[in-house]
């Protein structure tokens, strides 16, 4: 174990503490940076990493962060950080219209869980809105949030889908999600707007997440299913935080695509049999394990970044001393089981 003294403090400063390689490109990328849908789990956390980054890189740029913004003391924590906070449903009339022109844009603005009954609004979030960004910031620079299971399920044996595997999309969400990324290659390929797509495989906060989900099952004494999804990849959020900043660097007319993951094909007997010893518990299992998940390779990103900075053993490790301490959930479970689309 890691005997890290975990609180809320510590996992927010470790999320939020720039490497020097971010420092470094942050003062590479030419203008201001805007997250649209900076109000989700990962969103808050980016634009306190990348003002942070700016003030250790001593230059004068601005963070604008987007969003409903219904919690007032996120706000009050985002200003207290030097970011700009907007206060905007991007899906109302005007709402981006009435956005500052910036160079760089990072869209994070998505939905996903409430898709099965409510498509309608799930399309509108992450096809519509995508189609009016790419129109309202053509010529900007932007890295597109995406998903992971845009690609269909490989054998588990496989390494993981590279980006050159063509998107199969199964259900109405990942269906959506495409119809997002076909949208700003819309824009690369008409208008020359620079793009990066950025296929993310599960972030890992400790608060939620694919560890999250599976150790919450164990201290349940809930059996974790092995014919649903039998491995799957993750990553420490703060590395995939970095990952979206940086790729800023890294947007192309030519619709740039890079996965963003670990590198390591996390078993989920393994991993559950791990986090049940960390956390001095039993865990049973139930179904035969499928041959083939929804896993992707990264070794693009890699060879730009490097690896990431928290190892699968490490993150099972500091999930388990998080709650074994303690530490809160945002009761927002990943559903990375799922094998049929339906959120």
């Amino acid at each position: 174990m890691s005997n890290i003294t975990w609180n809320q403090e510590i996992l927010n400063q470790m999320l939020t503490s720039p490497s020097d390689a971010l420092i470094e490109d942050i003062a590479k990328i030419d203008g201001d940076i805007m997250v649209l849908g900076a109000g989700g789990k990962m969103g808050p956390d980016i634009c306190t990493l990348a003002a942070k980054a700016v003030k250790k890189a001593g230059i004068d740029k601005k963070i604008y962060a987007v969003s409903r913004f219904s919690d007032k003391e996120l706000i009050t924590k985002l200003e207290n950080e030097g970011v700009t906070v907007i206060c905007a449903d991007l899906l109302k009339d005007g709402a981006l219209e009435s956005l500052p022109d910036c160079e760089n844009v990072i869209f994070m603005a998505g939905r996903k869980f409430g898709t099965d009954g409510s498509e309608y609004l799930t399309w509108g979030m992450n096809s519509w809105l995508p189609c009016m960004t790419a129109k309202k910031f053509s010529k900007s620079k932007i890295v597109v949030f995406s998903s992971g299971n845009l690609y269909p399920k490989v054998a588990t044996s496989s390494g993981g889908a590279t980006e050159d595997v063509k998107p199969l999309p199964i259900g109405e969400y990942p269906m959506s999600c495409l119809a997002r990324e076909r949208a700003f290659e819309y824009a690369a390929k008409a208008l020359g707007t620079s793009v990066c797509i950025m296929r993310l495989n599960y972030a890992i906060d400790l608060q939620y997440g694919v560890l999250h989900d599976i150790a919450q099952s164990i201290l349940a004494d809930k059996p974790i299913s092995l014919s649903a999804m039998p491995s799957f990849n993750c990553i420490w959020q703060k590395d995939a935080n970095e990952a979206a900043i940086r790729l800023l660097l890294h947007t192309s007319p030519d619709m740039n695509i890079v996965n963003v993951t670990g590198p390591e094909t996390a078993g989920v007997k393994v991993t559950a049999e791990k986090m049940a010893s960390l956390l001095g518990r039993e865990v049973t299992f139930v179904g035969e394990e499928a041959d083939t998940a929804y896993l992707n390779n990264a070794g693009k990103m890699f060879s730009m970044f490097g690896y990431p900075t928290a190892s699968l053993d490490t993150l099972i490790e500091w999930q388990a001393e998080w709650l074994l301490q303690g530490g809160k959930s945002l009761g927002k479970p990943t559903h990375f089981e799922e094998r049929d689309g339906k959120y």
